[in-house]
């Protein structure tokens, strides 16, 4: 019995479908790197104003932003605690609310 029969190296690889199968792949590849591009040059101007629409008793309520930061500008309200279960407890402080 011959060993020619196994020989890994000796094998054609004339399949005309090998190569177009890598140029799908290339293909998908471009096409999800466009997509990710387009999505990071449409996130918009990080200073741009937003409006959400919040539904509330069967009413759309809308908030509208300026696209500032809102830093410096609130007063401390109380205290949030996460508990073991994840739960969320806010506790208001006692008295008047006054700048920190």
């Amino acid at each position: 019995m011959s060993l020619k029969h196994f020989n890994i190296l000796e094998e054609d690889d004339d399949d005309p479908m090998l190569s177009s199968i890598n140029l799908v792949d290339v293909f998908l590849v471009l096409v999800v790197a466009l997509l990710a591009a387009v999505n990071l040059s449409s996130a918009g101007d990080p200073g741009a104003p937003v409006e959400l629409a919040i539904p509330e008793n069967g009413q759309e309520i809308r908030y509208q932003g300026t696209g500032d930061s809102g830093e410096g500008e609130g007063v401390r309200a109380g205290v949030a605690y996460r508990l073991r279960d994840g739960s969320i407890i806010y506790v208001p402080e006692d008295g008047p609310a006054t700048k920190p």
